[in-house]
């Protein structure tokens, strides 16, 4: 119910977004005067506040709307913002080509330099995110220079608004202006500051790192003395969140998402499961006991506490299990009886992780494993090759009550949609699929 109830709220907020200023124009009776361009602009400046909102790590948007729907938002709303300023700028110069000169940035007013600013600002914000994997570009090194081009475009779009004036002058846009400016720099304090210092009075300490396999390890988290002594539970999660994970309260720049693998339990302990990959996961697997890490979560909608169907069908490529590891350790903690069903792919048999552990699941829960290889050894005899429709029409019962059973994904996006178009295909009905991809995270 709360969730339902936040979705409902937050997508209400974000349609009221752009409404509310247009209606407010239109109420003083100065859209004749201000025309077409302000209309634009007031509806940019507001998918603009709405951009920079969903992607902020409100507990209560991510959990509402699920993490890979707001990150589809956000790119989607960020190409609008873009759109609406071109047409704007268009709307004003079109008519009379020799306001060109409003866009020198050595002679126009300051207002006007203000908007030509955040206007290339939003033009390399899109070509970076667009052109991220083909230009190759750090990690890193794209995500400082996609805040800073933000915060640049932010900056001069409120400059713009206050030296113009146009708006200003009258009661109710000057409510608005000032609501949607105080909400912004509340969420930016919440994300950038308040949310990093709670971290550092709640954080976690590296209890051991367990290796999984030769390049994946689990690394477990003990709570807080502060934790501990306020009686809270480790981090209060539904089974299937994820967190983000950083080794320094203040480097705000180097925390990373991961899925939380162990069973949404109150005993004081979290589990991390983590292939290493590259340099920041590879420290991940080096930590000494005692280190201290913060955690930023719980987040996301991927959780079978979401739905009440009459079974489960949980899909993983390789380290997308650890989502299904959490749900299955806290439906065995729970008594679950419906019965459920993993399917778990990888390349080679070292792709195939919690092999023991799953067979005790299997003891304690009414569950089916299916593990496949892409790349089977010689000896191997279990099923081979991708998950697709033949392999899910044995696994699965008839169509009718295959049709009441809900089905979980994740793993890399072509895994997840390539199973996706499996599932398409024997007429699994998109509202019982859910999916969690590794590069939307």
């Amino acid at each position: 119910m709360k969730r339902s109830v936040a979705h409902a709220a937050w997508v209400t907020a974000f349609v009221a977004l752009p409404l509310v200023p247009v209606a407010l124009l239109f109420g003083t009776g100065e859209e004749r005067e201000l025309g077409v361009a302000v209309v634009l602009g007031l509806v940019a400046i507001s998918a603009l506040v709405g951009t920079i909102v969903v992607a902020s790590r409100l507990r209560s948007l991510t959990s509402g709307l699920g993490m890979e729907q707001l990150l589809v938002v956000h790119r989607s709303l960020g190409l609008v913002v873009l759109g609406l300023v071109l047409a704007h700028i268009a709307v004003v110069i079109v008519p009379n080509p020799r306001r060109i000169a409003l866009l020198d940035l050595a002679h126009a007013k300051p207002g006007m330099r203000a908007a030509t600013i955040a206007t290339i600002a939003l033009l390399l914000l899109a070509l970076t995110a667009l052109l991220r994997r083909w230009l190759q570009l750090p990690y890193q090194l794209w995500r400082i220079a996609h805040l800073t081009l933000a915060a640049t475009a932010v900056a001069g779009s409120a400059l713009h608004v206050i030296l113009q004036n146009h708006l200003l002058n009258d009661d109710g846009m000057r409510v608005w202006f000032a609501a949607i400016t105080g909400s912004l720099i509340v969420v930016l304090i919440l994300r950038w500051c308040l949310r990093p210092l709670l971290a550092g009075r709640a954080g976690f300490r590296v209890r051991e790192v367990r290796p999984e396999s030769d390049t994946v390890s689990t690394l477990v988290l003990a709570a807080s003395a502060w934790r501990r002594s306020s009686h809270r539970d480790a981090l209060g999660f539904a089974p299937g969140q994820f967190a983000w994970l950083r080794l320094r309260r203040w480097s705000l720049l180097t925390d990373h998402p991961f899925t939380i693998a162990s069973g949404a339990r109150a005993d004081g302990t979290l589990e991390f499961t983590v292939r290493h990959l590259g340099d920041y996961t590879q420290t991940l697997g080096r930590l000494s006991p005692g280190t201290r890490v913060y955690l930023d979560g719980p987040h996301g909608s991927f959780s079978v506490d979401h739905t009440r169907a009459t079974g489960l069908v949980l899909l993983a490529g390789g380290v997308g299990i650890t989502p299904m590891m959490s749900m299955l350790r806290t439906l065995a903690d729970r008594g679950d009886r419906r019965p459920h069903r993993l399917l778990v792919s990888g390349r080679s048999p070292d792709d195939l992780l919690f092999t023991d552990e799953l067979e005790d699941l299997q003891a304690r829960l009414h569950l089916t494993v299916v593990p496949t290889l892409t790349q089977p050894h010689p000896g191997w005899t279990g099923a081979t090759g991708r998950i697709d429709a033949a392999m899910l029409a044995t696994v699965l019962p008839g169509s009718f009550r295959r049709d009441q059973l809900d089905y979980f994904l994740c793993g890399s996006s072509p895994f997840v949609n390539g199973v996706v178009t499996a599932l398409d295909e024997i007429g699994i009905p998109r509202q019982r699929i859910h999916t969690e991809q590794f590069d939307m995270a």
